[in-house]
């Protein structure tokens, strides 16, 4: 396994916020990959190189990796980086992933992939996602999949309870990146709905908003 942080200065506030998250509990999450990316990623053959934008603790990651993908796993918090390392040895795949602490908004990962998977690539603070986004289409080999899936609803335990959220739809998001089209195509535009247990065991119907891009 490969570890890098890069010099950019991380905004204060939104490093601190995510980092104290992942200290504040031994773990946030319950380390599955997200439904949708291993919906997704299974029906890619064969495994190449993916990119996990803000990869948390490292299920999707992990997951990846013991299904023969090797995996940039990327994240401001470095508490978060240090537990993905633990799971990513436990599960015998430290080979095949690699862990940069970025801020998205200053810098982004090197190289291309044959997969980008942004899940729930959201925040509390000010992020510049269509730049980001449109920046990981632009990443992607020939015949890559860029990834996006966001919450649609609002989830019971998340940090944004609001019930007057408003969720774009995924036309919205594809359009926003303002991709050219003689350069890239949407797969996926849906909103499919599933049961989701929360970090306490708390269940409930969520939406997820899926996009999926393929350059042309």
């Amino acid at each position: 396994m490969h570890d890098s942080t890069h010099n950019a200065q991380f905004p204060a506030e939104a490093a601190r916020f995510w980092d104290n998250l992942y200290r504040g509990k031994d773990a946030v999450w319950k380390g599955d990959p997200n439904p949708v990316l291993a919906e997704t990623a299974a029906q890619l053959s064969p495994p190449g190189r993916a990119l996990d934008l803000g990869c948390g603790e490292g299920g999707d990651t992990v997951w990846l990796a013991t299904h023969g993908w090797h995996v940039t796993a990327v994240d401001i918090a470095p508490t978060a980086l240090r537990r993905l390392t633990q799971h990513a040895a436990r599960a015998g795949v430290t080979d095949r992933v690699s862990t940069q602490q970025h801020d998205l908004a200053e810098t982004f990962p090197a190289g291309t992939f044959d997969l980008v998977s942004a899940q729930y690539l959201q925040t509390p603070y000010d992020l510049p996602r269509a730049d980001i986004l449109r920046r990981a289409a632009h990443a992607l080999t020939p015949g890559g999949l860029l990834l996006i899936v966001d919450h649609g609803s609002v989830r019971p335990w998340a940090w944004n309870t609001d019930p007057d959220t408003r969720f774009p739809r995924p036309e919205e998001i594809f359009d926003e990146l303002a991709l050219d089209p003689a350069r890239f195509t949407p797969v996926r535009l849906a909103t499919p709905e599933r049961e989701a247990t929360g970090p306490n065991g708390q269940t409930a119907t969520v939406t997820d908003t899926v996009v999926t891009i393929r350059p042309t």
